[in-house]
């Protein structure tokens, strides 16, 4: 018996290993979601808004190294795929999203619903297109695929209305086979990298998400150079913990200062795996080397004197081949001091910051001296939310976070040691996108513990996904911020002088709106309650909500700040206090 479109391809998805597809029923859906309730071992995950699915559905393929699907109808429905497709593809992860079109006839008509969605998804996807007849399958998923896959990134398959059900004259098996892809850079310019960093008196690693599966020969190479690391955020996942005794922390924005030295007081910088954006945070007049998969990425962020095309790994193992261990103490043994100064650098600031993130901070006599400046009326500090959930999480928790101050907290706080897991919106940079990251990574294992650090103005933006989390019995622990702001937005107008505007959010209780919904909601006020509330959410069995009401005023202040910053800062303070209630300016 002939099978039909949707049949091919939902067998196909799964012989793809692929476990659940996320999206909104109706329309074109329809046949595709009928063959899923008959498929055994393919789930289909009801979503409230297409967003939150694309993000599901890029969370797994990014925890799973595999292939992500989620599914929008006609017209609305696949156009609110977009940003958390936009997010797989800045994350050069691989998902596959089928969209729904009306019928076939109809197309080009300005029919109800009507979306020209090859021409919405031309910039998003490496691979779109439309369905106009049966016998263009299998091929032509099976070209939707390979794209995803061997590009690392979105296809998009649109299915009119009347083709689902629709028969193949001539139906086969799909074929997905793919093999990895291992480059090697030019031996030529593996051993002029190898000259330089041999030369090198000081040298820093800038290490990133493209050198996480070589971990052990980057922590080779890295002790034979003596060269701290500086990791991106990304790479806070396979190289933090006190089995890397050369890790500093990150830079940028939510870095700290032994990071930001290490960088400038190299005379060498090595980057691995890493295109980390942001220009003001590299050092100038440095001999900069960089090693990265993608020959479009190389100088693109930095002027580079060696740029190594090729995997991490073998071109790390191939550097090594050619700097010799020298023994400690010989006459030819390279100098120390610049990863011990560094090392002892980052130490100083953890302890720093451990104090500050002590509930008690505030009772102390640094800490109502403080607490009298920027938190009058008493609320628990981020600091100490995010060091009490990193001490009492699992060491094999999956942490997603929102962007904004829910990842500067995170970034500083929550060591990935052990089997730690790390998804957030790091590339796009969108609102909104930790709780279905979560979403999306508990449904890949209902046993493993997932923790989403939630900004009260992302949660708020998709909070109707909640129910998602309810329906399914999704036990993901969602620790919500609630700062009443935007406060990433507010730091930013603050930095420029400017007095905070259009950041106060007029939030509800959360706890009480998850507790309304079904879900176990616990809302923290008091910071003597912190550790005990974090603990009862933990142990609580299926989805929870931990609203904790945090400082609004806490700075976080970034690794280098410049005195324009601090100047900005002061003049937005005085206008603040200074305005009268009503005020706009």
């Amino acid at each position: 018996m002939a099978r039909t479109v949707a049949r091919v391809i939902v067998d196909a998805l799964k012989e793809l290993g692929v476990h659940q597809v996320f999206g909104v029923v109706g329309d074109a859906l329809n046949p595709l979601t009928d063959a899923i309730r008959t498929t055994e071992g393919l789930e289909w995950i009801g979503c409230r808004h297409e967003e939150a699915a694309a993000f599901a559905a890029s969370a797994q393929s990014q925890l799973g190294d595999s292939l992500g699907v989620c599914m929008g109808t006609v017209g609305p429905g696949s156009v609110h795929l977009l940003n958390g497709l936009y997010d797989a593809a800045k994350s050069h992860t691989p998902v596959l999203a089928i969209a729904g079109q009306v019928p076939l006839a109809e197309i080009g008509s300005d029919y109800f619903q009507e979306v020209d969605n090859d021409a919405l998804f031309s910039d998003v996807a490496v691979f779109r297109a439309t369905i106009t007849s049966p016998d263009q399958l299998p091929q032509m998923l099976e070209t939707a695929v390979r794209n995803a896959l061997g590009r690392k990134g979105v296809a998009v398959l649109t299915v009119p209305g009347d083709l689902g059900e629709q028969e193949l004259s001539a139906d086969r098996p799909a074929r997905f086979s793919l093999s990895p892809r291992i480059s090697r850079p030019d031996e030529a310019a593996v051993r002029h990298a190898a000259d330089l960093l041999g030369r090198a008196r000081r040298v820093t690693l800038l290490v990133g998400r493209g050198a996480r599966a070589a971990r052990e020969d980057v922590l080779t190479l890295a002790d034979r150079l003596a060269a701290p690391m500086v990791l991106t955020l990304k790479a806070k996942e396979g190289f933090e913990g006190d089995a890397n005794p050369f890790q500093v922390g990150q830079t940028g924005l939510i870095g700290n200062p032994a990071a930001a030295s290490a960088l400038q007081d190299a005379d060498t910088l090595l980057m691995l795996g890493t295109d980390f954006p942001y220009r003001d945070w590299y050092p100038e007049g440095r001999t900069v080397i960089q090693v990265d998969s993608e020959a479009a990425h190389i100088g693109r962020r930095v002027p580079v004197e060696v740029g190594l095309v090729g995997d991490t790994g073998a071109t790390v193992r191939d550097l090594l081949a050619l700097l010799p261990a020298e023994p400690a103490g010989s006459d030819t043994a390279r100098d120390r001091s610049h990863l011990e100064d560094a090392r002892k650098r980052f130490e100083q600031w953890r302890e720093g910051q451990a104090r500050l993130a002590d509930p008690q901070h505030d009772k102390g006599v640094v800490g109502r001296i403080r607490s009298a400046l920027d938190n009058r009326e008493g609320d628990i500090r981020p600091e100490a939310l995010a060091a009490v959930v990193d001490r009492l999480a699992a060491d094999d928790a999956v942490f997603t976070s929102d962007t904004g101050m829910a990842t500067v907290w995170l970034s500083r706080f929550v060591e990935m040691r052990g089997g730690r897991r790390l998804i957030g919106s790091y590339n796009l940079g969108s609102m909104a996108n930790a709780m279905p990251q979560a979403l999306g990574a508990q449904c890949l294992d209902r046993e493993r513990q997932i923790v989403a650090f939630c900004g009260d103005g992302g949660l708020s933006m998709l909070i109707g996904d909640l129910m998602t989390l309810k329906t399914h019995q999704l036990p993901v622990k969602l620790v919500v911020f609630d700062n009443r702001r935007l406060g990433m937005v507010k730091l930013e107008q603050e930095q420029a002088g400017l007095p905070e505007f259009g950041t106060v959010l007029d939030n509800p209780d959360f706890a009480a709106v998850a507790t309304a919904m079904g879900i176990t909601g616990i809302r923290v006020t008091d910071p003597g309650d912190l550790e005990e509330s974090v603990r009862r959410a933990f142990a609580t069995p299926g989805p929870v909500l931990l609203d904790v009401l945090t400082n609004p005023d806490e700075i976080a202040v970034p690794a280098k700040p410049t005195v324009e910053q601090g100047w900005g800062y002061a003049v937005a303070k005085v206008k603040e206090v200074v305005r009268s209630h009503g005020d706009t300016d």
